[in-house]
């Protein structure tokens, strides 16, 4: 039987693996290209974050006021993977480069 302190401590393994995978550093890390980052943003995000990060629907951020990439790489990535209100979940649908690379387009939206 596993005490608390040591499924605190399994869990939280379990999270930084999570955390390096999604971030990339758990393999080879590639440099995020915006311009492919600006083709995946079109072809699964535009329909609610709008072409050039302008919304399409209420409560959803706009990207060229920067709402939103405030965040830190990682927080972003956690929520393009994971989903976050309405947005659903990209985790699986997405690989982490294509996350890492729509990051890079967003961050060049004004």
């Amino acid at each position: 039987m596993m005490t608390a302190m040591a499924r605190g401590v399994a869990r939280m393994g379990g999270l930084l693996a999570l955390t390096l995978a999604l971030a990339g550093l758990a393999g080879e890390a590639q440099a995020a290209n915006p311009l492919k980052g600006a083709k995946t943003y079109n072809e699964r995000c535009v329909d609610c974050h709008g072409s050039g990060g302008v919304p399409n629907m209420p409560g959803v951020p706009d990207f060229r006021r920067n709402e939103a990439l405030m965040q830190n790489d990682l927080q972003l990535i956690r929520s393009i993977s994971l989903g976050k209100g309405m947005m659903p979940a990209f985790q699986g649908v997405l690989t982490e480069q294509d996350i890492l690379d729509v990051i890079a387009y967003l961050r060049t939206l004004q």
